[in-house]
């Protein structure tokens, strides 16, 4: 660890410079690797320690620069009459830096949520597959219900006994019906993407929901009237594309699986753009495993009468599929708990890992469980139907650039 021993002799330039959230007036030394500076009360003059020197920072101008670099290089002040000593790190880790250990244990910490994350979105994926279309129990609605009871009851668990997050309230009437009518639009968007599992093979269910930016972006303008740059709306070209040349392509292509699949990537761009239109202010806003928290009961409300209604005698034909086969139950449990840990690795993930790292590994999974589900069920796949699925996402990879860069 090097060392600089500075005399400040000369009184201090007075300085007005915001550090962090806290205003002060006081003479800031900042550090850099190549330059030093010394002041005296007229004006800026530069010392040369070992061909380094020291740089004073003299106007509020200058406060971001100083704050920014503070973070990095670090900073002193300098005061009449005082000797003030500063040291730099030379490339060597500071005593503050974290441990190595700790740092790869972060590591494969993050690895192993990411691990989590893709497992469990794959894992319910494939599953709700081969239960509706393989196996052949043939009730969406009953086993988005499965799912939303179970994210009702293991939400609480986590939140209200496990302390995983504060737990958040609603606060007034109007925030609760708002949240019904986000919970309703998630259960259309859920049990039409289960409905579609029935007659569409996982690789080209996963191909339209690669669209879902396309709808956010229509609902986006439609409802809130907010414009994207010009690039943002041509890099949708290719995402819809790809997908018109999948179907095409596409070996095992079902009409009504293809517009009940349209309808439910729809309804989760609807959600989203109703989100944060809905929750907007600082008082209504939830973190997503509260959200689900109040969401999910709701939705189980909602999902019960179109059971009885639409799946009649469901919970009969269920007990006597488990008669024949006590697997049926199994499959179920260990479904619906996947469902819930869908939710919390995401939360999980988004929290752990950056924007633009979320954005990656979204997109990815979507092409690792078109591949698992290729190998599992063995569905047949034509090279335009790849092709076109490739091209939407493409197209979805430099949609995400294009909105990162407008917002820069």
């Amino acid at each position: 660890m090097a060392q600089i021993v500075l005399t400040a002799s000369a009184p201090p330039v007075p300085v007005s410079c915001n550090y962090g959230a806290k205003p002060w007036n006081k003479s800031v030394l900042l550090c850099s690797s190549r330059q030093y500076a010394s002041t005296s009360s007229s004006s800026l003059s530069i010392t040369s320690f070992g061909g380094r020197s020291l740089r004073i920072v003299e106007s509020k101008a200058n406060a971001t620069a100083a704050e920014a670099a503070a973070s990095s290089e670090g900073f002193d002040e300098v005061a009449e009459g005082q000797l003030v000593s500063y040291s730099w790190a030379d490339n060597k880790p500071s005593d503050r830096d974290p441990p190595r250990k700790m740092k790869g244990k972060s590591r494969l910490f993050t690895i192993g949520l990411v691990t989590a994350w893709y497992s469990s979105n794959i894992g319910v994926l494939l599953l709700n597959k081969y239960l509706l279309s393989n196996y052949g129990f043939k009730y969406p609605i009953f086993l988005t219900m499965c799912h939303m009871t179970a994210c009702s009851l293991l939400s609480y668990v986590a939140i209200a006994w496990m302390k995983m997050v504060p737990m958040q309230t609603i606060r007034s009437r109007v925030q609760f019906l708002k949240i019904m009518a986000l919970s309703l639009v998630f259960c259309v968007s859920v049990v039409f993407g289960n409905i579609s599992l029935r007659y569409l093979p996982v690789s080209f269910n996963q191909a339209i929901g690669a669209t879902t930016p396309f709808f956010t972006a229509v609902f986006a303008y439609l409802m809130t009237l907010k414009k994207e740059a010009w690039l943002t709306y041509l890099t949708l070209v290719p995402v819809v594309t790809g997908v018109v040349i999948a179907s095409g392509g596409e070996p095992s292509f079902h009409l009504f699986g293809f517009l009940i699949c349209i309808a439910a990537t729809a309804a989760r761009a609807l959600k989203s753009v109703l989100q944060g239109i809905l929750l907007s202010s600082e008082g209504e806003k939830l973190n997503s495993m509260n959200l689900l928290l109040y969401m999910a009961p709701i939705a189980v409300v909602f999902l019960l009468p179109a059971t009885l209604i639409m799946e009649e005698n469901v919970v009969g034909i269920t007990l006597a599929l488990a008669r024949d086969d006590v697997k049926i139950i199994w499959y179920l449990l260990f479904n619906s708990t996947l469902a819930y840990f869908v939710n919390l690795t995401n939360f999980l993930v988004t929290k752990h890992t950056s924007a633009l790292t979320l954005q990656v590994l979204g997109n990815a999974k979507g092409a690792v469980a078109v591949v698992v589900s290729i190998l599992i069920f063995k569905n047949p796949v034509s090279v335009t139907g790849m092709m076109g699925y490739t091209l939407t996402v493409f197209g979805v990879i430099l949609y995400s650039e294009a909105k990162k860069r407008s917002k820069s």
